[in-house]
């Protein structure tokens, strides 16, 4: 496969931006991954592997460039990483019986879900929610939600096995529905 750098901005540049936003939540961080992300590809494009997808090339120099910018933050003071969601408890021994059913039934979101994505509050509410994730459920999700590469691309930007990848996304979908119930669906005054 042939590389097209002039190409990259236009083809990936969404995609990769709206990773770098979700995983940073700072638009000015996102823009300087971006650039840095697409400098460091055109720097390293000898070493580009044929057999390889562009995209899931680019998306892993972005995944390299946030970590570095995130311990970079970590050995300044200014952020600690999140706990791995290996050493949490598995959600699905907290969220089922052992019949297989709902522990807690899932509460009730309103007569209109469609209706709450409207509300601007509630996107602050899910921002913070996919924030509070362990950074490669949050990785994952940010990926398969935000970004526009298919399960084998996501695996190779993560480095997970297929299945590993479902997992990871059923944790994240777990976490944020128990995140947004208490702090959106479940608040006083709800809809």
């Amino acid at each position: 496969m042939e590389l097209n750098p002039e190409e990259w901005l236009k083809a990936h540049g969404d995609s990769l931006f709206r990773y770098a936003l979700g995983r940073t939540g700072r638009r000015d961080v996102a823009e300087d991954l971006m650039q840095e992300t697409l400098l460091a590809a055109w720097r390293g494009r000898d070493g580009f592997r044929a057999a390889a997808d562009e995209r899931t090339w680019l998306f892993g120099i972005m995944k390299h460039k946030i970590d570095d910018h995130f311990r970079r933050l970590a050995r300044s003071g200014g952020v600690h990483p999140a706990p791995d969601e290996d050493t949490a408890l598995d959600e699905e021994d907290v969220e089922f019986g052992e019949d297989g059913s709902w522990r807690m039934r899932p509460g009730r979101w309103g007569s209109d879900p469609l209706a709450e994505m409207e509300v601007d509050e509630f996107w602050l509410v899910l921002n913070q929610c996919v924030e509070s994730l362990p950074e490669r459920l949050r990785e994952s999700f940010l990926l398969r939600e935000l970004g526009t590469l298919d399960s084998a691309g996501i695996c190779g930007v993560l480095g997970v096995s297929e299945n590993n990848l479902y997992v990871l996304l059923h944790r994240a979908r777990l976490r944020l529905r128990t995140c947004l119930e208490r702090n959106w669906f479940q608040r006083e005054g709800a809809r």
